[in-house]
């Protein structure tokens, strides 16, 4: 994503434009109705009802075809929306292959590697209704690393878990961002992804 100047420390909306690079780290806070998902939704091509211009390699996004959004979904942004969108009905593991199958990105024993850093391996076969949110939202961040991407978007990713978790997270989402030279875009209300050094932006 590319504009004429960087985000500053300050109200992003204020701001005329502002570019988003690879290898940044952003955690975007507001209050609750702030507008951190409605500004993710924008970027990833789910909402369009926005005024200006948002350009993907100096590409306005809302020129991108069907078959183009589903490449840059699947090889360039990847996308943990605030409700998570797990199926539960299925089990962990199911939940995870779903995204896994279509970009064979990881490995079981790598998706079983992560699950094990953030301490819910032993649900890897249980229905994902059974864990607690905050399991969930592990569960869900590890579906979320199981493609490349160039920036990954994380919308309050850590709102459930203890400072210990959160910091077992950043490590995680940290070295995947590291291995694919990728932007991690973060929000909160409070909770924040607890990344070392990230730039802090308020809407």
């Amino acid at each position: 994503m590319e504009g004429s100047i960087p985000i500053k420390e300050s109200k992003i909306w204020d701001v005329a434009a502002f570019s988003i690079e690879k290898g940044c780290k952003l955690c975007i806070h507001s209050e609750s109705g702030g507008g951190k998902s409605s500004l993710l939704s924008f970027i990833y091509g789910n909402r369009a009802d926005y005024v200006g211009k948002i350009l993907f390699n100096r590409t306005n996004i809302k020129d991108f075809t069907i078959p183009e959004w589903c490449e840059i979904r699947r090889r360039h942004i990847a996308l943990l929306p605030q409700e998570m969108r797990l199926f539960p009905e299925l089990t962990v593991l199911d939940n995870i292959q779903l995204k896994n199958n279509l970009s064979g990105w990881k490995t079981v024993k790598e998706i079983e590697g992560m699950l094990t850093d953030l301490g819910v391996a032993d649900k890897l076969n249980t229905p994902v209704a059974k864990l607690s949110i905050g399991q969930q939202q592990r569960v869900a961040i590890v579906r979320t690393l199981c493609q490349p991407f160039d920036f990954i978007f994380l919308d309050e990713p850590v709102s459930h878990l203890d400072e210990t978790n959160n910091k077992i997270v950043a490590e995680l989402v940290d070295s995947e961002a590291k291995k694919n030279n990728a932007g991690i875009i973060t929000t909160s209300v409070g909770n924040h992804l607890l990344l070392d050094s990230p730039q802090f932006v308020n809407l």
